[in-house]
């Protein structure tokens, strides 16, 4: 009787168990962000063997991703995807021949992603760039599905019509539903805030209100389409303030959306976060690493399994077709791109036996690249004997610096490699890169230039660093905001540096040159700081420039048309410009970028004086404004002294 007891409750349970499985479903889900078309490992790319393991240091490429991929599906039976957040576009040489050949998109569905969605970079091409590289990608292979869902076109503006047509030919969806297997998952993507700010060029193109987008998208996906999971692919983005971190905050703010796939801030997270029962990952940036996430779905709870960060290095062997692919495109962008340079993708431009990195400071990389900018403009526009054409500060934004040069096993710098540094933007010429322009500015607002990495920075990010090239600035970060440069010396013509009168009374103007993209930020300025910096780029008669296309540096004025000076080519002419000192007929990176020069120097000084001289009227009204503070407080306990005595005296 005990034993028949036993079987019967054995079995009850072994049957319970069997439906609690029976609802519990398995999804695995790689995902990436942030991949910048940085198709080989890096730096230097001339280490990167794709097809030998275990002989170099070099970290990311997309043919050892590849392999990862198939890997880690070979593993298991459960439903599987394979994701990205956005910006897969822009960040090497390979993204030259974006519009024609679409690379990007190619080989991405040639390594099985099921979905990508559009970063605030896929628009630096503008839609009208956006919707033929879409074009091109569909014509020639496919592409994993785009889906964007907060896209807003202009019915009164004719430059995004392209891409709307694009949009509405089902090529780029709102949201799209995926049946894996027993799973039916549905997806949205979007552009975070923080992103659709640095979209510039994505005009006449808005981006929708990321927490009203999803509520919508997430109302439609789970009652309309009745979807088991819902998907985010968001470039948006996280950040160490909870409150700045744009992902965290929709999982907060709306309720159901199981997993959301973050991009834009290039964040590594070991771990995921759950918050609001929402399972937030990233990966980095640039395909150096990629997530592996496992989750249980039982009905519509979704729930973290396992996650693991995979390193994509050299103890990866790659999928050799995705490698062959890629040496393709290196033709196609030296023919397309390189040749009219007289240069090749892997050709050797320059030697170096030490690494040049950014830093949130002042950098030697900073130094190396606001002095070929400087270089690039003095040799086109300087004219011996008129001081004003040669150009007295150079900058450049650490936003737009995207690699370091690194000397890896050899020392021997790439025009790739080169590239990879400073590859971002479009010109007006049509071709990519950002080109560069020279204007003139006050003394005055020179320092109102500068201010901007003493307190803009601090208070945005960190791409809103500048580095410099011809002056030499000293700060405190102790005084008042936007008040708090103490000294500027600007480098004559003999190579010493004197101090600039940055006061109002000096009228005279100097001549700045940066790319087009950091000038137009210098030209708003003002407006998001309550006109605090602002900053009126002007021609040499001191006339305002309300088209910066205008002056643009001409590369070759006995040439017909603009020939466009970019970054990349200012860098990459300045580096041949060095000497070769051990005559192998490469030239060498000069001793004097090894370290820093000492174009900035920092202070944290409390003297009373330090904190006031050469105040602006900010720091003096924040001064009035203590002294009448501090006033008032005396006389609350001079009145509360009188008080107390008074009452003494009358006992």
């Amino acid at each position: 009787m005990k034993f028949k007891c036993f079987l019967l409750i054995f079995v009850f349970f072994m049957i319970l168990s069997s439906v609690g499985f029976a609802t519990e479903k398995r999804l695995t889900i790689i995902h990436t962000n942030d991949l910048h078309s940085r198709f080989l490992g890096f730096s230097p790319n001339a280490d990167y063997s794709p097809d030998v393991i275990g002989n170099d240091k070099t970290i990311g490429g997309w043919a050892r991703i590849a392999s990862v991929i198939k890997f880690e599906k070979s593993k298991r039976e459960n439903s599987f995807l394979v994701l990205d957040a956005g910006d897969f576009l822009m960040g090497s040489l390979f993204h030259m021949v974006s519009r024609e050949e679409a690379l990007e998109l190619r080989l991405m569905k040639k390594m099985n992603f099921d979905l990508t969605t559009l970063g605030n970079h896929e628009f630096d091409l503008k839609p009208e760039g956006l919707a033929r590289i879409i074009e091109s990608a569909s014509a020639k292979g496919g592409m994993p599905q785009i889906i964007a869902s907060n896209i807003i076109f202009d019915p009164n503006d004719d430059r995004d019509n392209q891409l709307e047509k694009v949009f509405k030919q089902g090529l780029v969806k709102p949201y799209t539903v995926l049946q894996k297997n027993d799973i039916k998952i549905g997806f949205f993507g979007m552009v975070g805030k923080d992103a659709a700010s640095k979209a510039p060029f994505a005009s006449p193109v808005k981006f929708g209100d990321p927490i009203a987008t999803a509520q919508k998208m997430v109302k439609l996906l789970k009652e309309q389409e009745k979807v088991d999971v819902v998907i985010c692919l968001s470039h948006s983005g996280l950040m160490s303030d909870e409150k700045k971190s744009e992902d965290v905050q929709l999982a907060k703010t709306v309720p159901g959306i199981n997993i959301i796939i973050s991009g834009h801030t290039h964040t590594v997270l070991p771990k995921p976060i759950v918050e609001n029962n929402t399972i937030i990952v990233q990966s980095g940036e640039y395909g150096k690493q990629v997530g592996v996430l496992d989750v249980i779905v039982n009905k519509e709870i979704v729930k973290l399994d396992t996650y693991k960060a995979v390193l994509i290095d050299d103890s990866i062997e790659d999928e050799a077709e995705i490698t062959e692919m890629i040496n393709t495109a290196k033709e196609i962008v030296d023919e397309k791109v390189l040749k009219p340079y007289d240069l090749k993708f892997d050709q050797i431009l320059v030697e170096t036996d030490f690494d040049l990195r950014l830093k949130i400071d002042e950098s030697n990389l900073g130094n190396l690249l606001t002095d070929s900018i400087k270089w690039a403009v003095d040799k086109a526009e300087y004219i011996p004997g008129d001081p004003m054409t040669r150009v007295a500060v150079a900058i450049q934004s650490n936003g737009v610096i995207r690699d370091d040069i690194v000397k890896g096993t050899t020392g021997q710098v790439s025009v790739s490699d080169l590239f990879n540094v400073v590859p971002l933007g479009v010109g007006w010429d049509g071709s990519l890169s950002y080109p560069l322009v020279s204007f003139y500015v006050t003394a005055s607002e020179i320092k109102k230039a500068f201010e901007i990495l003493t307190t803009v920075y601090p208070m945005k990010n960190p791409d809103y660093f500048l580095q410099l090239s011809g002056a030499k600035i000293t700060y405190n970060f102790n005084r008042m905001f936007f008040d708090r440069v103490t000294e500027i010396l600007i480098e004559d013509e003999n190579g010493k540096f004197q101090p600039l009168d940055y006061s109002d009374a000096n009228v005279k103007l100097y001549k700045v040159a940066s790319n087009i993209y950091n000038a137009t930020f210098l030209k708003i300025i003002g407006g998001f700081t309550n006109n605090i910096l602002t900053i009126v780029p002007k021609d040499r008669a001191g006339n305002p420039i309300e088209d910066f296309t205008t002056v643009r540096v001409d590369g070759d004025k006995d040439k017909d048309g603009m020939q466009e000076i970019k970054d990349w080519t200012a860098l990459m002419g300045y580096v041949q410009s060095f000497e070769d000192k051990n005559g192998d007929g490469v030239p060498e990176i000069p001793e004097k970028y090894r370290n820093t020069q000492e174009r900035h120097t920092r202070e944290t000084s409390l003297n009373p004086f330090k904190l006031l001289a050469g105040g602006n009227y900010l720091t003096w009204i924040a001064f009035g404004g203590i002294i009448v503070i501090l006033g008032f407080v005396a006389l609350i306990i001079y009145v509360s002294a009188g008080i107390i005595n008074k009452r003494r005296t009358s006992k």
